[in-house]
């Protein structure tokens, strides 16, 4: 090695000397990089966000550490958001407007812009706070939407402007309301239209709801026949939206299954609980108090869910008052109004 050495001895030997070690840096810096992306994760990434979009995923914490009390509050800083942000509080009632953007024609939530709505909800969710509770508003957007024709794609359901759904996270984030995506989704497996929102779903106040009403068996037509869903298909939706929570560190999310009838969730006792998501089983029956009472008695399974409980302003024959609600048993913890 001694003759090579001497042959590039002066100037040009001190040269070559910082570029061996420039390159032993980049060869580092490119291993590194390696291994990063081979532990990023992968579940929550099939469908990319579009530019600038996932800037508002997993907060930053600082660590909070030092004087007395210093390790508990330590402790509580680094563990995951999803078991220090709890959806369901305790005392805390989430009441929602349901609809979509634009129009008034599929619920409450879009005869009005989403300033507006704000106001009308948060009037109609004050007397769910009680004495000591808190009322969290909530507004559940059909972002996709079943058609009764194939469109397109052959898969019998169109997904609403993306522009619209972002004007709807950045009015919650100003008013302090969780947004909650829901999706109607005609003949595509509710795993495949839900990964078209991950961009949406990354962010820290948005959760998911299925309505199995309008899944479609091959050959079916959405508003034909009452559609229906198998507990295996919402566990992997259930998994993959657990990951991202988990993942990214983001504070637990709502996951909501709507049902007024058992055979939309024939199987609703094998949905799998999830690290990270609150499950919610949504009765979404309409009539009477004693007919919708006697929906949520026949179909509630409290032992898998949290209970959710749907008011119709127009459908129901009398709108339930929320003392009713509260009297309910099972519980009802999630509240929305169509």
């Amino acid at each position: 090695m001694s003759a090579p050495l001497r042959a590039y001895d002066g100037t040009t030997g001190a040269v070559l000397a910082h570029l061996a070690i420039a390159a032993l840096l980049l060869l580092a810096l490119g291993v590194r990089l390696a291994d990063e992306r081979a532990d990023a994760p992968l579940a929550d990434t099939l469908v990319g966000p579009a530019a600038g979009e996932a800037a508002d995923g997993a907060a930053v914490r600082s660590a909070v550490g030092g004087g007395e009390g210093g390790d508990a509050e330590s402790a509580a800083a680094t563990a995951p958001r999803w078991r220090t942000e709890p959806v369901f509080a305790p005392g805390r009632t989430l009441v929602a407007y349901y609809g979509t953007a634009g129009s008034g024609a599929l619920g409450v939530l879009g005869e009005r812009d989403p300033a507006a709505s704000h106001r009308r909800l948060v009037r109609a969710a004050r007397p769910f706070a009680g004495g000591d509770g808190e009322a969290q508003p909530v507004y559940e957007l059909i972002v996709t939407i079943a058609d009764a024709h194939p469109g397109r794609d052959g898969d019998f359901n169109h997904d609403i402007d993306r522009a619209a759904v972002r004007r709807y996270l950045a009015a919650a984030r100003r008013q302090g309301a969780l947004v909650l995506l829901d999706v109607q989704p005609g003949r595509a497996d509710f795993a495949q239209v839900a990964r078209r929102w991950a961009w949406a779903l990354r962010r820290p106040h948005v959760g998911l709801a299925l309505d199995p009403e309008w899944r479609m068996a091959r050959g079916q037509v959405p508003g034909r026949v009452l559609g229906s869903v198998r507990a295996a298909e919402v566990n992997r939706v259930s998994a993959w939206l657990s990951a991202m929570v988990v993942r990214r560190d983001l504070p637990e999310k709502l996951l909501v299954v709507h049902q007024f009838r058992t055979s939309m969730l024939p199987d609703a006792e094998r949905v799998r609980d999830r690290r990270g998501l609150a499950l919610v089983q949504h009765v979404d029956g309409f009539g009477t108090p004693r007919q919708k009472l006697d929906t949520y008695r026949v179909v509630a399974r409290p032992d898998t869910f949290r209970m959710g409980f749907k008011l119709f302003y127009d459908e129901d024959s009398r709108l339930m008052r929320p003392r009713e609600v509260a009297a309910i048993r099972p519980r009802v913890r999630f509240v929305s109004y169509q």
